[in-house]
């Protein structure tokens, strides 16, 4: 089963907009240390950003992290997702989608342009702190492209991505958020596809509605991740190899693909990425799933993920999330008592 984490990053930008009180009730309802707030390189499971994104909406009564002027109340996205699913075509989809948007939100408002072979959502931001301006459009974009693809029943493949903030130092998420192409300091924010995509017709049903918005926010951040690229085919083959003592090498899973190894690392480089970062990836996302949800000792988990010595991983598991194992999963365990006792709160919470 695939292990998705996501960075400690956007934890941060979720609940920046919460009082104190606020802040730590959130975090403790989904499950995430307060005190890893303070470690940038840290990660948490998907499912516990996902109830953190569900816990912050019902702390504002706001979809939109209390970004906006004006609040996206809960209940809008679901409203939203009615509004486009007879929309016949992607096309008139997406362009329904827009405009709901602009009635749900004052300062974030997109549209859809066609240039040339290529259609662009241009995304105008009003909002005045550079840090919440910057998440606004993390989030509005996953939201549309995620609704996008789900109503399409597959992966809609941006052929770029560009920002209007500079590079942040988390950008390479962006190339499994967004796409391998990436521009900052450019003139807007905008994601570009194949204008041919536009005519897809729309896939899902009434039923399939429902699960969506069951299994959302995480449906939507996660649900169509880029399974084509090499590096989906490369995940897809080493993620065999956990509990395995020995990894295949470049070379082996070159031969496996009918590919040179040159011809591998240079189609993985073309996406952003590398053999080796793909194999810390999942040794990185795996080890955070045993220490948050087996009882393997940190020994059984550096065997399991290849390690041959123990003082491997820890200094493995340092460089990826900022702390040692056994640190990360002590501040789960203390957490746990109280997480599911973590009392309710009114929407007028917003710091």
């Amino acid at each position: 089963m695939q292990k998705h984490t996501v960075s400690m990053h956007f934890v941060g930008a979720a609940v920046a907009g919460l009082s104190g009180e606020a802040r730590a009730r959130v975090l403790a309802s989904a499950g995430i240390p307060a005190d890893l707030l303070a470690t940038p390189h840290a990660r948490v499971p998907a499912e516990s950003f996902s109830a953190l994104w569900l816990a912050v909406n019902r702390e504002l009564d706001d979809e939109f992290f209390g970004l906006d002027r004006r609040r996206m109340k809960c209940g809008s996205f679901a409203l939203l997702c009615h509004a486009v699913l007879h929309a016949g075509t992607l096309e008139r989809a997406l362009r329904r989608m827009l405009r709901g948007f602009a009635v749900f939100l004052d300062d974030v408002r997109a549209e859809l342009r066609v240039e040339g072979r290529d259609a662009v959502v241009v995304v105008t931001n009003g909002i005045a702190d550079a840090s919440a301006r910057r998440f606004a459009d993390e989030t509005f974009l996953i939201m549309v492209h995620g609704l996008m693809c789900w109503l399409a029943g597959r992966r809609i493949p941006l052929t770029t991505a560009e920002f209007a903030h500079p590079r942040p130092p988390y950008a390479q998420e962006y190339t499994v958020m967004y796409s391998q192409r990436l521009r900052f300091d450019a003139e807007r924010t905008a994601i570009r596809f194949d204008a041919q995509l536009l005519a897809l017709p729309i896939r899902q049903t009434a039923s399939s509605l429902k699960t969506f918005l069951r299994t959302a926010p995480q449906s939507v951040f996660l649900k169509y991740t880029n399974e084509e690229s090499w590096t989906a085919r490369l995940r897809r083959r080493l993620r065999r190899s956990i509990g395995q003592l020995e990894w295949p090498r470049l070379e082996d899973v070159a031969r496996e693909f009918h590919v040179a190894p040159t011809t591998l690392r240079r189609r993985l480089d073309a996406e952003g990425t590398s053999y080796q970062g793909i194999k810390d990836e999942l040794r990185r996302d795996a080890a955070v799933h045993h220490l948050c949800g087996t009882r393997l000792s940190v020994a059984e988990i550096a065997a399991t993920l290849g390690f041959q010595e123990t003082s491997a991983f820890h200094r493995a598991f340092k460089r990826w999330s900022g702390v040692q194992p056994g640190e990360y999963r002590r501040r789960q365990a203390e957490l746990a008592p109280r997480s599911d006792d973590a009392p309710s709160a009114p929407a007028s919470a917003r710091g």
